[in-house]
């Protein structure tokens, strides 16, 4: 048997039983105590389970209502968010109308594009200077001012994105899992996302991997209502068909 499946087998047991012991899936599985432990090692390090003496819990997650300010952000998992930004950017093509949502991996796209017959739309400020420095076409969308995400919310951007309609989508989550799908902790950047989703005809989410199995507060995506770009699957998401990891 496949390690993969070994590991969506014994996180089915958990979803169904809560807990279970290395012993009942030594028996469970035809293998070895020392595979078990392993297993168990790897899904506890992925956050999937909680490791216990003698066997391991299912993982109940907590749902974030808090949100990092963009300075704090700027210098997590930076290597891999540029990777994720670079391929990103190879998305675009000439005469694209292209959506950027405001987040730190989307404002590293915006060094890796080229594209200069294409016009960028934003609701983030920072990206729209950016972008303007750099000499692309950019549309800023108007509204409310929200300081720690440095993102435009509210009535008057979800109007203005409402009339719109992208070519591409990207867009940046903080948590991300199969029930809830794409999740943020603030229902007015929740608000705004979904409506940007609704008109793109291509919707790319890109974060890195510590996302996965994460829940915040509002879910402004199904998992399956865009292609995920990361730097690597983990667990029961390696099964998905739509992420590409770079």
């Amino acid at each position: 048997m496949l390690t993969e499946q070994r590991h969506e087998i014994i996180l089915n047991l958990l979803s169904e039983k809560g807990s279970i012991t290395v012993t009942e899936l030594k028996d469970i599985l035809n293998t070895s105590e020392s595979t078990i432990r392993r297993d168990l090692n790897t899904l506890d390090e992925q956050g999937r389970l909680t490791k216990v003496f003698g066997g391991a819990v299912e993982k109940i997650n907590s749902v974030s209502t808090t949100e990092l300010s963009v300075s704090q952000k700027a210098d997590v998992n930076t290597e891999e968010k540029k990777k994720i930004a670079m391929y990103a950017a190879r998305l675009v093509v000439p005469n694209d109308f292209i959506y950027i949502d405001a987040g730190t991996t989307t404002e590293y796209l915006i060094d890796y594009l080229e594209e200069k017959t294409a016009t960028y739309v934003t609701n983030a400020v920072t990206h729209a200077r950016k972008l303007a420095i750099a000499g692309f076409k950019v549309i800023l969308i108007g509204g409310e001012l929200k300081g720690i995400t440095e993102a435009v919310v509210g009535n008057q951007a979800i109007i203005t994105i409402d009339r719109m309609n992208f070519n591409k989508g990207f867009f940046g989550t903080n948590g991300i899992t199969e029930k809830s799908g794409f999740t943020t902790p603030d229902i007015n950047e929740a608000l705004v996302k979904e409506t940007a989703f609704a008109h793109c005809h291509f919707k790319y989410i890109l974060t890195d991997s510590s996302k996965f199995g994460e829940t915040s507060a509002v879910t402004f995506g199904s998992i399956n209502e865009a292609t995920i770009i990361t730097d690597k699957k983990i667990g029961s998401f390696a099964k998905l068909p739509n992420i590409i990891t770079v």
